[in-house]
């Protein structure tokens, strides 16, 4: 689970096509335009279905951006959202001013709507960095160090949630009869990862690489802490007419660690467990 954060302005871009051409990604807002889309998932034995739905506005600087509410949630466990989660609206953009490609208050909703706001925000991210790099070229491939840590702790049930990752994009294929684009990307492990590494047992490496992924929940009687590597791919189409968001696909595995710990500092743990977490999470416009 990543949520992430971009600077604006020029992001740095290794490519393997130096000329530039038209701007397949590019977004034409209309104003007042109304969108819905409905987002499926799997996370460790949670199924869910759940609706966002996205409303065009645009800001006193005359910037568009994408207002989306949550709703019409459906699962395999016993929950439904809360009035406070039904009236948070996440704001998202698919321009190339990132001022809208941010961390939302996730403290104003309920644990388990994390994912799917973050998940979205992933989507758009994604984009965003293809548009940034110049990717305009069907079969061209970049690959962006980022590195930073990306956070989905809401200070409430999360306390630390961060991953460090890189991008590794490709404008993969075009359908000019169906008038949509496919990009992949993969979220690769940084050579050097900045996530926060609390306790001293957390620094060992659990795969292949240093560790990139780090979650401390509180419990009932303490603290849940967990630390893994990381990678996870993306699939998105668009649609080459106005550029929205058609579907995407999100598959997460991660390798990790658990321990119970009593105190704050992450000290006093029991044994750790082994854990492979796998998400996977598709989006659709309906």
């Amino acid at each position: 689970m990543a949520a992430f954060i971009f600077a604006r302005g020029q992001l740095p871009i290794q490519s393997n096509h130096s000329v530039p051409t038209a701007d397949i990604l590019s977004r034409s807002y209309k104003p007042g335009e109304v969108l819905q889309y409905e987002m499926t998932g799997s996370n460790r034995g949670w199924e869910y279905q759940i609706q966002a739905d996205d409303h065009v506005k645009q800001d006193n600087e005359g910037i568009f951006y994408e207002e989306i509410g949550w709703s019409n949630l459906r699962s395999n466990a016993p929950m439904k959202l809360s009035p406070s989660s039904l009236s948070f609206r996440q704001t998202l953009s698919l321009g190339l001013t990132g001022k809208y490609i941010a961390i939302p208050n996730l403290g104003a909703v309920q644990p388990f709507l994390i994912g799917p706001i973050t998940d979205m925000l992933t989507f758009y991210s994604d984009v965003f960095i293809a548009r940034k790099t110049k990717l305009t070229q069907i079969g061209q491939h970049t690959y962006f160090e980022y590195g930073k840590p990306n956070s989905w702790a809401d200070g409430q049930h999360v306390l630390l949630g961060q991953d460090s990752i890189d991008f590794d994009l490709t404008l993969q294929s075009e359908n000019k009869q169906e008038h949509t684009v496919i990009l992949e990307i993969r979220h690769v492990s940084p050579k050097h990862p900045q996530v926060e590494l609390p306790a001293q047992w957390m620094l060992a490496p659990i795969s292949s690489g240093a560790n990139n992924w780090v979650q401390v929940e509180k419990s009932s009687d303490g603290y849940i802490a967990q630390v893994g590597y990381e990678v996870f791919d993306v699939r998105i189409t668009l649609d080459t007419r106005d550029g929205k968001i058609l579907s995407a696909q999100l598959h997460n595995p991660i390798v990790a660690i658990s321990r119970e710990c009593s105190d704050a500092a992450l000290s006093k743990c029991n044994a750790p467990t082994q854990e492979k977490i796998l998400r996977d999470v598709a989006l659709h416009l309906l």
